[in-house]
C-alpha cells in the first residue's frame, strides 16, 4: 500500500527534476507511479483527431515518477520525509491516521 495520496504536497529525491516540489495529481499503484504537477515535463506528439475533434501538435504533459522517488513535504519544516500511520482515539472511536515522521505531526 502506497503512504503518498493524492493532493499531497512532495518532493522529487531523484532524476532530472531533483529538489522540485509539486502536488500529487493521481496515483499508479499497479505499477507503483505517481503524477506529480509542473514535474517530469515530457513534450508528446499527438495527431489530429477525426472531423475536426482534436488538434494535433506537441503537447507538453507530466509522466509518472516511481513512488519510491519522491517523499512526502512535512508540514512543519517543508522537508521531506518519511510517512507513518498511528491509532487515534476520536469520539470513543479508533482512527488510523498518517503523520510525518520527523516532526511527528499529522498529514491530511
Amino acid at each position: 500500500m502506497a503512504k503518498i495520496k493524492k493532493d499531497d504536497l512532495v518532493q522529487v529525491l531523484s532524476g532530472k527534476d531533483k529538489g522540485k516540489t509539486g502536488k500529487v495529481l493521481q496515483v499508479i499503484p499497479k505499477k507503483d507511479r505517481v503524477l506529480v504537477e509542473g514535474v517530469n515535463r515530457v513534450k508528446k506528439h499527438l495527431r489530429a483527431g477525426q472531423f475536426g475533434q482534436t488538434e494535433g501538435g506537441i503537447v507538453e504533459t507530466e509522466a509518472p515518477l516511481h513512488i519510491s522517488n519522491v517523499a512526502v513535504v512535512d508540514p512543519e519544516t517543508e522537508k521531506p520525509t518519511r510517512v507513518g500511520y498511528r491509532f487515534e482515539e476520536v469520539d470513543g472511536e479508533l482512527k488510523k491516521v498518517r503523520y510525518a515522521k520527523a516532526s511527528g505531526k499529522e498529514l491530511s
